[in-house]
């Protein structure tokens, strides 16, 4: 029910842009995955000559830049990945120095000093949800609260999908939420809340995921 919820918002705040075969697609997946496995993408699977990785499995369900409420701008790309909480894998979609903050449950942040993309320029991929809806953590054992700087090779495993919103009372779908931040030139990150400060991920990922481009179809790696 609540993720019905969700899309139905979404649905009402995406304002002028056509996705409704999208977002169709988004609540048969999340009815019956197995009914369609066609429409996923896999962890690990590169598409193309992509710098990054794909960070799990499953169905990507909202771009960079789509809008689930009025004056909301998606700051990275939801990826559902069809099955119950802890069960999903994410990894890392590239090397990099992770982090996790004291009070952080569900998320991690890796600094990649090198910008594949941008040389010189360093950047920060984030990943979360990884957490059920009362807060309890699906993150690796290996990056407890307090982690700082732990080099991380692309592909390792970082956690489990989950649907940790903050509020018990209104948990997400179960996905993983992933984006790239930009840094603050003072070696941390800005506020991955505000899209100004994150980066569109399709040429890092190899596929459309910009939602301004891409309006229809949950993209997909073509091989």
């Amino acid at each position: 029910m609540v993720v019905v919820c969700l899309v139905a918002s979404y649905l009402i705040f995406r304002g002028n842009r056509s996705s409704a075969p999208r977002l169709s697609r988004v609540l048969s997946w999340l009815r019956d995955a197995s009914q369609h496995p066609e429409w996923a993408i896999r962890a690990g699977e590169r598409c193309g000559e992509a710098p990054f990785i794909m960070p799990t499995d499953g169905l990507i369900g909202f771009l960079w830049d789509d809008s689930f409420r009025l004056g909301h701008r998606h700051q990275g790309i939801d990826i559902f990945g069809g099955e119950d909480v802890n069960v999903t894998p994410v990894i890392a979609a590239y090397a990099g120095f992770l982090r996790r903050m004291s009070d952080w449950k569900s998320s991690v942040i890796m600094r990649i000093p090198d910008d594949p993309l941008l040389p010189g320029r360093q950047i920060w991929t984030y990943y979360t949800h990884m957490a059920d809806s009362n807060g309890d953590s699906y993150i690796a054992s290996e990056f407890p609260p307090g982690t700082t700087e732990k080099f991380v090779e692309a592909g390792t495993l970082l956690g489990y999908q989950g649907n940790y919103s903050g509020d018990p009372g209104y948990p997400v779908g179960v996905h993983l939420h992933f984006s790239i931040v930009l840094d603050d030139s003072q070696g941390s990150f800005l506020n991955e809340l505000e899209i100004e400060n994150t980066l569109d991920p399709s040429p890092y990922l190899g596929l459309e995921l910009n939602a301004r481009t891409e309006a229809e179809f949950n993209p997909v790696c073509v091989k």
